[in-house]
């Protein structure tokens, strides 16, 4: 059974181009899918009824696991079982009438203007990693850009001249953002005064370095994020969407189309990008609380 995890992995990764952490993610569903099934003596996945499919689904639950979670866990299941009867390795698919909880849409935490400001504000300096960290933190917000795309940004990704981004998302899809001056401005004060020095004459095309003159990581970049939130005493739960969340949901407020956000974002459903507007209703109808006379 492992093995054939292995291969569903290997053709998500080269037929459909999948991002790197989601096949890591896919990869320990699956495992752990395949171990429930011989802690209950299924020897192979011929053997798999719909049963089982739906128990395993229940213990997940039963163990604490989120819904969001769940979801993933059973998506990464059906898809591995359609792909074995795809490739003649089975005959059934165990998982065609497993439905898929539904969900209540959360709404994402955002900061406001002003608390983006102020993390900005904190991460000023003159040494090199406050014109690095200031650099990510305008272009992260500028752009609204993933975690993992940020980290992967090249020097040759940003067009100074123009003004955008380069920008290599979920599937290997390209799409090009627009970023204002403050962006732009702050990265290349980083690029002529900070990542010259953090390269220590090494050859390196990727955009933001660490202090050893390598790639700086997501990890690195979502800690650094946490860094400055703290540093400008922003109280709310901060995480590594927390400005992408921002970013869209200020586009809103201020006029912009729904459509335009979601090429924006690279959603491949405008469904995703709805979110947000649940987002600015839930801030009007705090500023109705606030301020009606009868709120």
């Amino acid at each position: 059974m492992d093995n054939y995890i292995e291969d569903f992995i290997n053709y998500l990764s080269v037929e459909r181009g999948l991002a790197e952490n989601t096949l890591v993610a896919y990869r320990r569903d699956l495992l752990k899918y395949v171990q429930f099934l011989k802690d209950h003596a299924i020897g192979s996945l011929g053997q798999v009824q719909r049963g089982h499919v739906t128990e395993y689904i229940f213990d997940q639950k039963n163990k604490g696991l989120q819904a969001t979670s769940i979801c993933r866990n059973l998506a990464a299941i059906k898809m591995f079982h359609r792909f074995l009867v795809r490739e003649g390795l089975l005959k059934n698919d165990p998982t065609n009438l497993v439905d898929t909880p539904k969900l209540w849409q959360r709404i994402p935490e955002v900061l406001t203007q002003s608390e983006i400001e102020s993390m900005i504000h904190v991460a000023k300096g003159k040494g090199w990693q406050a014109l690095r960290d200031c650099a990510i933190l305008e272009l992260f917000y500028a752009s609204g850009m993933r975690v993992s795309e940020l980290a992967n940004l090249k020097v040759e990704n940003v067009n100074f001249d123009i003004g955008y981004v380069r920008c290599i998302g979920k599937g290997r899809k390209e799409r090009i953002i627009p970023v204002g001056v403050s962006a732009r401005e702050a990265i290349k004060k980083y690029c002529d005064e900070a990542r010259l020095k953090l390269m220590k004459d090494k050859i390196s095309s990727d955009l933001f370095l660490s202090r050893l003159g390598k790639k700086l990581s997501r990890q690195s970049i979502w800690k650094l994020i946490k860094h400055y939130a703290r540093k400008a005493n922003i109280k709310k739960e901060i995480k590594p969407h927390t400005l992408r969340h921002s970013f869209a949901t200020h586009l809103l407020e201020h006029g912009a189309d729904l459509r335009s956000v979601q090429e924006m974002l690279g959603h491949s459903d405008i469904s995703t990008t709805q979110i947000y507007t649940h987002v600015d209703r839930e801030r009007l109808r705090t500023i109705h609380k606030q301020f009606h006379p009868r709120g």
